[in-house]
């Protein structure tokens, strides 16, 4: 119950749900304790007045006696039939409290879950698998929402009818009571016993479910490698192996949750057998009546439902306590970026990274070693370099996706960690190189860079990102469902979408990580031209692996091991003939190449 411990102020916050529900489970239980008593009276009576009958056998009376005795039975039916639909009303609202208090609990749970998925960086996502984020949301909600409702209903349900069957018992006889409880110690003992193999084997299941949604998940979002490497038979037989293991997981968790149905029914069982026979011997002492036998019979059965409640309630706790225990790991994670400041302000767009230097948390790589530059607002600079040598870990610092190891990054002059994280990331627009959109229409994808963006404004951004005639030409225009992650479009497409939805923002600082490398050169061209004369008064940082001659950049930085090789402008790193000199020559060519070709 520790891990369960955290929902506590769920229950808490629907306190009336939980209180009115456990009237209402208390009100149908009394009504049901009832009804034994009433057969008992009416069976008392019928064995009371059998011999009167017989004795006016013959005679006018009996005929009387008959009416008489079959009215009062009527009224004893009558009365059980009454307490019954009682007895119904009350748990047709038990229901509606608790059953629907767990609904609200699994609502505020699972938004409370997605919420800190929002606040959990990028190290976070890094560390674990989407796969196992979806199952923690969902599959373990859903176990979580069986303990707050339908589990603690049963329990106040099953603690009620024992408190008031065992005192009705009691009332009628303490020596038979004892009797037909003894079977108890023992059903405790093993409830205890299983629950714990329960518990152990729905941990082991929960989390090889969470490989099994890893291993769909990373097929679906990776289904064209598969296919075209033609690797379907060998994931089909990897997905098999790795269902194959849940399935015996839950075969054996099954077969465990198997024993307690016969446990219980062999308890129930003796103690009815005790109460047939401890009851005879009694009724021939003259303790009790025939009745009073029927109606710890009928008690007896009573308590059957909740007697097995036990195990099926101790298994829902125990697989309750698994989930919560994930769901807690990853609520308890705390961000490596906090952020405390609601406050907006306009941000100006001055960068100065002094001495930056940052080691990836997890693999200890050190991807920038004191890199130092200055931009003033309205500036451009150009970061070129090999693969890996550090430019998108520059991006992702500059939108704190990460912290900086050692040194600080100021904007405006002010030390970054000083801005508020939300306003700071408004205020910069960003194409990543990995361009992501959502399943949506393409309208929305644009408009996601400015929720209050008109039309208007979204036809005119995508001309600037020369995407607009393709997306005219679309049945559907800008009604288009791009599919997941835009799998409907192109890379260049989805790239030039990406631009829109950047410049649409209108930031102070814009950021574009290797945007263009799948449009062709005229269509780079024309987004270029835009770019010079719409960037005049921004700053801009493009990270690139082309020089594009179209833009005329105040700074230019060529990183090298996540260090700075050369820093300067165009002409100056043309005059070093070092690596930019290298990479511009070798553009040429390929350049000319592309011409002839065409």
């Amino acid at each position: 119950m520790k891990q369960l411990a955290y929902l506590n102020k769920f229950f808490f916050r629907y306190k009336w749900h939980l209180l009115i529900g456990t009237v209402f489970v208390v009100g149908a239980n009394l009504f049901r304790v009832l009804q034994p008593k009433v057969i008992r009276e009416a069976l008392d009576l019928v064995i009371e007045n059998i011999n009167m009958y017989q004795q006016f056998n013959g005679f006018t009376p009996q005929t009387e006696f008959y009416s008489v005795l079959g009215k009062i039975l009527l009224l004893f039916g009558g009365l059980v039939l009454v307490l019954a639909l009682l007895m119904g009303v009350f748990m047709y609202f038990m229901r509606q409290t608790i059953i629907v208090m767990s609904r609200l609990i699994e609502y505020d749970l699972r938004n409370e879950i997605y919420a800190q998925y929002q606040k959990l960086t990028l190290a976070f996502y890094k560390r674990n698998n989407t796969g196992d984020l979806m199952a923690r949301i969902s599959e373990d909600v859903s176990h979580v929402r069986m303990y707050v409702g339908p589990a603690v209903m049963y329990a106040i349900n099953l603690v009620t009818l024992f408190v008031l069957v065992i005192y009705s018992m009691l009332n009628v006889s303490v020596e038979m009571t004892m009797y037909v409880l003894l079977p108890l110690p023992l059903l405790s003992i093993s409830i205890y016993y299983v629950s714990n193999i329960i518990n152990k084997k729905s941990a082991a299941i929960q989390g090889q479910l969470s490989v099994l949604n890893s291993t769909a998940q990373e097929v679906y979002s990776g289904i064209r490698v598969v296919k075209s490497y033609v690797q379907e038979e060998p994931m089909v037989n990897f997905f098999e192996q790795q269902s194959s293991d849940f399935k015996d997981k839950s075969m054996g968790l099954a077969k465990v949750e198997a024993f307690f149905h016969p446990l219980m029914m062999l308890l129930i069982g003796a103690s009815t057998l005790l109460t047939i026979y401890i009851g005879g011997l009694q009724a021939i002492k003259g303790n009790v009546t025939a009745g009073n036998i029927a109606e710890f019979v009928i008690y007896v059965n009573m308590l059957t439902w909740p007697v097995m409640a036990i195990g099926w309630v101790a298994s829902i706790i125990q697989r309750a306590s698994a989930s919560q225990e994930r769901i807690n790991e990853f609520l308890h994670a705390t961000p490596d970026i906090v952020d405390t400041r609601k406050d907006t302000y306009p941000i100006e767009g001055s960068l100065e990274f002094k001495n930056v230097s940052f080691v990836y948390p997890d693999t200890g790589i050190k991807a920038i070693n004191e890199v130092s530059f200055k931009l003033n607002k309205g500036e451009k600079m150009a970061i070129v370099g090999r693969t890996g040598s550090g430019k998108t870990t520059m991006a992702d610092l500059l939108l704190r996706m990460y912290d900086v190891t050692d040194g600080e990054i100021l904007v405006d002059n002010k030390n970054i960690k000083d801005h508020a994280l939300g306003n700071l990331r408004e205020n910069i627009g960003y194409v990543p190189q990995d361009v992501f959109l959502f399943s949506d229409v393409i309208g929305e994808n644009v408009r996601f860079g400015k929720p209050s963006a008109t039309q208007e404004e979204i036809e005119n951004y995508t001309q600037y990102a020369s995407i607009y005639d393709e997306i005219t030409e679309l049945k559907e225009g800008f009604d288009t469902v791009v599919g997941e992650r835009g799998v409907t479009l192109s890379g260049g497409q989805k790239q030039r979408i990406s631009i829109a939805r950047a410049l649409i923002k209108q930031p102070s600082l814009l950021l574009l990580d290797d945007c263009l490398s799948a449009v062709d050169t005229t269509t780079e061209q024309r987004i270029l031209g835009y770019l010079e004369n719409e960037l005049q008064d921004k700053t801009a940082i493009i990270i690139t692996h082309r020089i594009y001659s179209l833009l005329e950049f105040d700074k230019i930085i060529v990183l090298e091991d996540g260090g700075i090789a050369e820093m300067g402008t165009h002409e100056e790193l043309m005059k070093n003939k070092g690596f930019y000199f290298d990479m511009f020559e070798r553009q040429k060519v390929e350049d000319k190449t592309e011409v002839v070709g065409e």
